[in-house]
């Protein structure tokens, strides 16, 4: 399986940065997986909705020209499915199971995925109905997917 966790913005605290490898180290064993990061667009905090909806699109153009047609697309949203870790890696299984051998998960920036970028998923997920901050929503994707792995294999984690 290849996964790919496409994002805004890079990580610049360190300790985010170790559990990050971390988790793509322990990945290595089950999937390839990848972080790509786009540069994210500078915002103020005053911003008007017309100039945040201009700061998503930047960076959904960007976005954009790492997301493969045939993968299927997870953009992670607020609004979207949520799901056990049991889930989770079922969902993972399932794709596996049918063929689907390349997942892309789309993490936004500080103010979300432009519409246009939700509209392509295949589905979206949420973690939570609180918001994260998307540096750290890396971190806890990796954790989900190596999990959803342990899961699968029938391995022991931590629950």
């Amino acid at each position: 399986m290849k996964i790919d966790v496409i994002t805004v913005g890079r990580i610049k605290e360190k300790y985010l940065k170790d559990a990050v490898d971390e988790y793509l180290k322990r990945l290595g064993r089950y999937a390839k997986v990848t972080v790509i990061e786009v540069k994210d667009e500078k915002t103020d905090e005053d911003a008007s909705n017309h100039e945040n909806d201009l700061v998503r699109a930047a960076e959904a153009s960007r976005l954009l020209k790492y997301i493969d047609d045939s993968a299927y697309l997870i953009p992670l949203c607020i609004e979207g499915q949520q799901l056990t870790s049991e889930g989770f890696s079922e969902m993972i299984a399932s794709l596996e199971n049918t063929g689907r051998s390349h997942i892309q998960f789309i993490i936004g920036g500080s103010l979300g995925i432009d519409d246009g970028i939700k509209q392509k998923g295949d589905m979206k997920l949420s973690f939570s109905e609180m918001t994260f901050p998307h540096q750290l929503m890396r971190v806890i994707l990796l954790e989900q997917i190596y999990r959803a792995y342990r899961i699968k294999n029938n391995e022991p984690y931590h629950k």
